[in-house]
């Protein structure tokens, strides 16, 4: 039976992957009490400790506890930003091609960011293809539930005398330096960081990404791209949907609290509408970190996982 442990089980996506592993009975999650669950010693000895170790932590506490591990059998899925650039790395998400096998072989695993799995999903399958010329500037938006601001967001949220203006959408990243840029770029193999507008909307859970193409700046027409989606993504996990619009509409909502994701083509031969829905604490976060888990012990990628109808 592997031992896990989850260094920053308070925070959301720790708190959200203790709540599901501690009902699988292939594991032993190894906790520590309150009083030590920040002490450095207990926290190295947990972590060394451990088969699996995941990382819930800011990115330079993240960096620091990969620094306490000494046991060279233990392997890390850290969920923070703080690697998922580093070349030492595997990144996980796991349909990419050949991304699968790399992840099984791995000690060290860079969980998606929300945002950027929704980006690079639909763009990445693209640029390998051929499709998407690897210096164009891309323009992405990408609608999140408040619980992808983790447990401060929550709280302004949830706050019974919180703003009027919370209750419409926000724009925020403003400043086009949004923590998520840098992998959106790497992983798709882009030359540029995309255009990218983050928005938070009045809901707990759930998210659409959205990238638009015109036809005359990519090589090939929106069947070609249908075609590449449809041959990679055909999974129980990430499947790509055809005519699967709400009455001309697409709801944020129709991912929460599952793990898989849809991939949707809409548009004309001139305009062209790539949509990714999956669920920001799901295939976003800790949905992700457990399919990886899956993976590194040798089980079904899906195993444990929430699905919905193919």
């Amino acid at each position: 039976m592997k031992k896990i442990f989850i260094d920053g089980s308070k925070g959301t996506t720790g708190l959200k992957l203790f709540e599901r592993l501690s009902h699988r009975d292939d594991i032993e999650i190894i906790t520590l009490p309150e009083e030590l669950r920040k002490n450095p010693e207990a926290r190295k000895d947990a972590l060394n400790k451990s088969d699996i170790a995941f990382l819930c932590l800011p990115d330079a506490e993240s960096i620091e506890a990969v620094k306490m591990i000494e046991n060279e059998n233990t392997i890390v899925i850290d969920t923070s930003t703080a690697h998922r650039t580093n070349d030492d790395w595997v990144y996980g998400f796991a349909e990419l091609e050949n991304q699968h096998d790399k992840i099984k072989n791995a000690k060290r695993i860079a969980n998606p960011g929300c945002h950027a799995i929704g980006f690079i999903s639909l763009v990445a399958p693209l640029v390998k293809n051929g499709i998407i010329p690897v210096d164009t500037v891309l323009s992405c938006y990408s609608l999140t539930g408040y619980s992808g601001g983790g447990k401060k967001m929550i709280a302004e949220y949830e706050d019974a005398e919180k703003p009027f203006l919370f209750s419409a959408p926000r724009i925020y990243g403003l400043t086009q330096n949004h923590k998520h840029l840098p992998e959106m770029k790497k992983i798709c193999g882009l030359n540029n960081e995309p255009i990218f507008s983050p928005i938070v909307a009045p809901y707990y859970e759930g998210m659409t990404t959205v990238v638009m193409l015109s036809a005359n700046a990519i090589n090939g027409n929106i069947d070609d791209i249908k075609n590449i989606y449809r041959k990679m993504y055909n999974d129980s996990i990430v499947h790509f949907a055809e005519n699967n619009d709400e009455n001309g509409f697409l709801s944020a909502l129709a991912f929460s609290d599952r793990d898989d994701m849809e991939i949707s083509v809409f548009g004309n031969s001139d305009r062209i509408t790539l949509v990714s829905r999956f669920d920001n604490l799901g295939k976003g976060a800790s949905g992700s970190a457990i399919e990886n888990m899956n993976i590194v012990m040798g089980l079904a990628k899906d195993t444990g996982l929430k699905k919905g109808d193919l």
